[in-house]
């Protein structure tokens, strides 16, 4: 029997998703119940380990996961697809389902993903400032994901897509070291 790879089975599910809330014309209420789940899942890893745990009857995890539901109000594609991939045993794979559904909704909706990597967080005006630089760059809105990298140094790394614009001082003393060896 062949394997398939979790990213595979993520993309599948998240498709399917998609196209489901396309076709019921919800797709914005699934992509806020989506960031809501994922928010959810980080602050509460052992829920995917319960709902993934074949020892925990089929029975209580169905029971949880519409109380889950019900309290957040998750629109009904959203419901379906948690069932599913219960059904399916696939809840340990949530986290890159949700991740691939993000993906999938800022592509479909011309949004570009970036990157952005700082030595601390931006101060608000600073990020107001950086989206608005880079949505003009790209020319379409941006939703930008920061991560903290003390060994920058300082200044930024951006990535989006297949481009990196890196104006760290880690990359500027790097190359004013090869410079001075004359490589």
């Amino acid at each position: 029997m062949k394997k398939i790879s979790k990213a595979k089975i993520a993309t599948t599910y998240a498709t399917a998703l998609y196209q489901a809330a396309l076709e019921q014309d919800c797709s914005d209420k699934v992509f806020e119940d989506v960031q809501k789940l994922a928010k959810a899942l980080e602050k509460e890893p052992q829920f995917i380990a319960y709902m993934a745990n074949p020892l925990h009857s089929d029975k209580d995890k169905i029971s949880l996961l519409v109380d889950v539901a019900q309290k957040a109000k998750l629109d009904r594609e959203t419901q379906r697809c948690l069932n599913i991939v219960l059904e399916n045993g696939r809840f340990a794979e949530l986290p890159q389902i949700l991740k691939s559904f993000e993906h999938l909704y800022y592509q479909k909706n011309n949004i570009a993903e970036v990157e952005v990597d700082s030595v601390k967080s931006l101060s608000v005006e600073q990020d107001k400032k950086l989206k608005e630089a880079l949505e003009k760059l790209l020319g379409r809105k941006t939703v930008v994901t920061y991560a903290i990298k003390p060994d920058i140094l300082g200044g930024l790394r951006v990535r989006f897509g297949s481009d990196m614009i890196d104006d760290t001082l880690a990359r500027k003393l790097n190359r004013l070291e090869i410079m001075m060896k004359g490589e």
